[in-house]
């Protein structure tokens, strides 16, 4: 996604909604009710390019060999984590404002309700196989900076450095269009124009992130485990941290119902407890096409008093203990895609766009 914002933008657009956000509302019949046919096994992510795939034949192998779900989540997500070429995730992904890779990530096993959690990880490739060994191995929920990488080391985790050539480029564009007066975006002289010189042929376009990849998973025993795990926001401050890593708000998992996962700005995120919220709904009796619309709508239903013209830039994605699936975006010109591994192979679900023409 393309999207100069400055940072008085970007603070005036995420502030927000009062402590009562949290306060969940009922929401009723909202957007189109998809019908799937559940099927277990099966693991999902939200990535649908070819790495996506590739992370899903992973994750698959594993439930096939009677594996369990945490351990297909774990290697499906290392699969796109280690991915130089995806600037959203892990190894290769865009750095924050001084040009340092900072990784987020949670793990959640739905059979023990167990949970473990990084953030602003540095010089490590796979943040979720931290976050499980947190979830394992420690009583402990989250783990950030200095004490996750040094957690990381204790367990044989080696340092790389996590800036990729590519992700260097983006960022020192970024760096060269920042305003003397506004150090977050393009200053408006340069949104639009012609890059001409040859030399700035070499950068490749400025990307403003909020991509994350989430992956659920069930296995042959009905159990359900979950990851999402990020780079973050593209040049975002350093020591932000975002949903990708709060239990509850950028993933939860619930043997008993199922599973929910988010991408996209983290900020509206975390206010609405997203993830728990669509796991709340579909222990309500919705689909998990239907809690994915429901949380869109429950975000935008309380920005309305502040900005009834933001529509935050979400991806949820959802499944319940069935296998039943669900994924839905807050706008958007294509409808939201996730990738979709079962005994019938490998597929796209299609799922919608909650507020199009936004």
């Amino acid at each position: 996604m393309k999207n100069s914002i400055s940072r008085r933008k970007f603070v005036n657009e995420t502030i927000g909604i009062s402590a009562g956000a949290l306060i969940l509302p009922s929401v009723k019949g909202f957007g189109i009710q998809q019908k799937t046919t559940g099927i277990r096994p099966l693991i999902i992510t939200s990535h649908t390019n070819e790495t996506g795939r590739k992370a899903m034949e992973a994750g698959w192998k594993i439930l096939m060999d009677g594996g369990n779900a945490v351990d297909a989540v774990e290697k499906a997500a290392n699969v796109i984590e280690v991915d130089p070429e995806d600037t959203s995730v892990g190894y290769g992904g865009l750095p924050n404002e001084r040009g340092v890779v900072q990784l987020d990530a949670s793990f959640m096993d739905g059979k023990t309700y167990s949970a473990g959690a990084v953030a602003c990880l540095e010089n490590i490739k796979t943040p979720a196989s931290v976050a499980k060994l947190v979830m394992q191995r420690t009583d402990h929920v989250l783990l950030v900076g200095a004490g996750a990488l040094e957690f990381a080391k204790a367990w044989g985790f080696q340092e790389e450095n996590l800036l990729t050539e590519k992700a260097r480029k983006i960022w020192l564009r970024w760096k060269e269009e920042m305003s003397k007066t506004d150090d977050w975006g393009a200053p408006e002289h340069l949104q639009n124009l012609q890059k001409l010189e040859s030399w700035w042929q070499d950068f490749p376009d400025i990307e403003h992130h909020y991509g994350t990849t989430n992956v659920l998973a069930i296995d042959k025993n009905g159990d359900i485990a979950g990851c999402t795990t990020t780079s973050g926001l593209s040049f975002k401050l350093n020591g932000r941290v975002g949903d990708s890593p709060i239990i509850g708000a950028g993933l939860y998992v619930d043997n008993e119902v199922g599973a929910a996962g988010a991408t996209g700005r983290g900020e509206d995120v975390i206010k609405s407890c997203a993830s728990y919220y669509m796991v709340m709904r579909m222990k309500d009796g919705r689909t998990p096409q239907q809690a994915c619309e429901d949380a869109l709508k429950m975000i935008v239903d309380r920005y309305k008093k502040v900005n009834p013209d933001f529509f935050p830039s979400e991806k949820f994605v959802a499944i319940n203990k069935n296998g039943d699936t669900g994924c839905a975006t807050m706008i958007g010109k294509t409808n939201p895609q996730m990738s979709v591994m079962t005994e019938k192979g490998y597929n796209k679900y299609n799922g919608i766009i909650a507020y199009p023409g936004r």
